[in-house]
């Protein structure tokens, strides 16, 4: 791959229009005017991209405000930005173009501003302005960083997210040693995602006067739990009621060992008149998250799964009467789960996005009658739903296109699009066609898989073609979008993709879902196999150029597949994946998730499934791995730890087999830097390129 030139993107990024704000020294990042040669997606075209964030339809359903991300690849950092536009996409304009990173924006006071977070006093505070990006005012001046909020229906109070500390440090238990960086454990949970477990972000409620607030209070009294909870919660999962006297919000109350073991979360109550908490979910035992009040003030909503420890069970729709305090699974007619939802203005709809078959489409449930209605069609997933009138205000993407704004009609399910952010660049380039495809299973079951061809492909031509392993590992392979395992800049590299629907992904039913846990090295590899083997019959397939590639579970399957290929595959790439289970078993932070998947404990030689399952690592089949391998590990990932990736390095190497390691010292489970997203896309096609081409 040709580098592109860095430094020149950046500069037409700084001299994107926008309107003149004061931003000190400091630049802000804006659009980039990128120009790409040879109509081929790269790395850099990308990074180049705005990325579409939150977004919020005015009182009067007239305007709709959203954020966009910048990147700056020479400044390796991001800027988020606010714009405003009609319902019907007319009159689009960015409202602010500053350096502080303008975000969650939503309209307060009856439409007539819009409250955003910023970090222009140095801190995230609360922020005003008037539709037109003037009139800029500091709300908050709060000791600590404000993470959300949502002002009350009433408009007279403030519901926010901060931090409050929950773990001693080691200064103060030695306030002579200010200087010293070890960390005391005497309990689980003491590391979460990609951070030292120290804080619990905790819902606050102040009263609000138009122009600031006062009279804070901790709704959760001090206690030493989460909500929202960690590590990506945030204000969905929290609510006002529409009397502006309660506040609904989730929470896990447990910590250590027994926060590490389980997944029973609640919806809470807590009642600003009388200051008493009621636990809304008592009894349901898996994860109960997002509530949100019906317009009407009778009902609440909220996500509900049934199984404690299972984090992938059935997300599914409930509904509780607030007159009466009955309660019952709204949703059950969607077989499938529930992801973002919301109320119609008249209360007896409820919208929701879901996956079936592969898309995640629209659907409307009737609150009478239980029944579920269809309402969007097509190649693509909706990510987020809005009422607007007689319209839905959605955010959707594909393999081929990154999130715009779109309104659907709620009768009709036509889609009308509203924002173009990235048009400049995908005019610019060819995209690669996307093929839905059924593959017959070694079980005899039907399975979806997507195929994305090269631009211009030539079914006479001789293709070297990506097994693509998903990740979850109980994440749907639908019509997503990444900008770092983006299907279509690997078709741009003149690959051919398969991508399978394998055994254990929702979309298809609970029995499928379902069919991994515990049998990790069974039916959902054999899938796999289904899948390449059928796609190398086609004679535009070069079986002699197969790879594999993939992330999380999907860098499992690729360690796994490795010891198991028989030869099918010349190169593999494995991020972030797991590579010996016993010491994965020991090394993550969300024992419940190694207790349902493995089936256990390795050390508990009388449970067949848990035996199973550690059978299976990967590690144990090292002796049969002959072909080239890339390993890739983010060093800050404490759901699955680097020692995975550079054992499986050191194993391959002392194996002579080609292997190569790129580790990142200050990245997680993901890539979310410029220059070292940039890095990874030129490592990966290099080694592809490599061993394939």
């Amino acid at each position: 791959m040709k580098p592109v030139n860095l430094m020149m993107i950046s500069a037409a990024m700084m001299l994107a229009s926008c309107n003149t704000q004061d931003t000190g020294n400091a630049k802000p990042i804006g659009k980039s005017n990128i120009k790409i040669e040879g109509k081929r997606m790269t790395p850099e075209a990308l990074w180049a991209m705005g990325r579409i964030g939150g977004l919020s339809v005015s009182p009067d359903e007239k305007q709709i405000a959203y954020t966009v991300a910048y990147y700056s690849v020479e400044e390796n950092k991001s800027n988020r930005e606010v714009f405003v536009m009609n319902v019907d996409g007319t009159d689009n304009k960015q409202i602010t173009c500053t350096p502080h990173g303008e975000n969650e924006v939503v309209w307060i006071k009856g439409g007539s501003k819009l409250a955003f977070l910023c970090t222009e006093s140095g801190s995230s505070q609360l922020w005003e302005m008037n539709p037109d990006g003037s009139g800029r005012k500091q709300l908050t001046n709060y000791d600590g960083d404000i993470e959300g909020f949502a002002f009350s229906p009433d408009g007279k109070k403030l519901l926010f997210i901060s931090q409050v500390k929950t773990v001693k440090g080691t200064a103060d238990k030695y306030p002579d040693l200010p200087k010293a960086t070890g960390i005391i454990v005497n309990d689980l949970m003491y590391k979460h995602w990609d951070e030292w477990v120290t804080t619990a972000p905790h819902p606050f409620v102040a009263d609000f006067d138009g122009n600031g607030i006062g009279n804070i209070i901790d709704i959760m009294k001090g206690e030493p739990y989460e909500s929202p909870m960690k590590p990506f919660g945030g204000m969905e999962q929290l609510a006002w009621n529409t009397a502006s006297d309660k506040v609904a919000y989730t929470s896990r109350k447990k910590t250590g060992m027994a926060y590490a073991v389980s997944t029973n979360s609640d919806i809470y109550i807590y009642d600003l008149k009388t200051k008493e908490t009621v636990n809304m979910t008592e009894g349901m035992m898996g994860y109960d998250t997002n509530p949100q009040y019906s317009p009407d003030g009778k009902a609440i909503a909220w996500l509900s799964m049934e199984r404690d420890v299972y984090e992938a069970d059935q997300n599914r729709l409930f509904v509780m009467n607030l007159e009466t305090g009955g309660k019952h699974f709204a949703g059950k007619a969607f077989e499938s789960n529930v992801d973002d939802f919301c109320w119609s203005n008249d209360a007896q709809t409820i919208y929701f996005t879901g996956v079936w078959h592969g898309k995640t489409q629209i659907y409307a449930l009737n609150i009478s009658t239980g029944s579920v209605k269809q309402v969007t069609e097509g190649v693509h997933d909706y990510a987020s739903v809005a009422p607007c009138g007689d319209k839905l205000i959605a955010k959707r993407h594909s393999m081929s296109i990154a999130d715009e704004i779109y309104t659907v009609g709620i009768n009709d399910g036509q889609a009308t699009q509203l924002t173009f952010e990235n048009q400049h660049i995908y005019d610019q380039i060819e995209m690669a066609g996307v093929e839905e495809r059924w593959i017959k299973t070694t079980d005899g079951k039907q399975m979806l898989t997507w195929v994305v061809y090269p631009p211009q492909f030539d079914p006479k031509k001789k293709y070297p073609t990506l097994l693509y392993c998903q990740g979850g590992p109980q994440s749907a392979v639908s019509q997503f979008w990444s900008y770092r395992w983006n299907l279509q800049i690997m078709a741009a590299n003149g690959y051919i993709i398969v991508a399978p629907n394998r055994r254990g992904l929702p979309g298809f039913g609970l029995e499928w879902n379902e069919a991994i846990s515990g049998d990790y090295g069974g039916q959902c590899m054999q899938d796999y196999f289904s899948a390449i083997d059928e796609m190398s019959k086609e004679p535009f397939v070069d079986r002699d150029r197969l790879g594999c590639v993939g992330a999380s579970f999907g860098g499992f399957s690729v360690y796994w597949l490795a010891g198991h290929h028989d030869k099918r595959f010349k190169a593999f790439i494995a991020h972030d994946g797991i590579f010996n289970l016993e010491m994965q078993y020991l090394e993550t932070e969300e024992m419940w998730f190694a207790n349902w998947d493995m089936g256990g404990a390795y050390w508990e030689k009388n449970n067949p499934v848990a035996q199973r399952t550690f059978d299976n690592s990967p590690h144990k089949f090292v002796a049969k791995w002959d072909t080239p391998i890339l390993c890739i590990h983010g060093k800050k990932d404490y759901r699955i730890l680097a020692s995975q990736g550079m054992a499986a390095f050191n194993a391959a190497v002392l194996r002579g087999v080609p292997a190569e390691l790129l580790i990142y010292p200050d990245e997680n489970h993901w890539v979310l830097k410029p220059q070292n997203g940039i890095l990874w896309q030129r490592t990966f096609f290099e080694w592809l390129d490599k061993w394939l081409k």
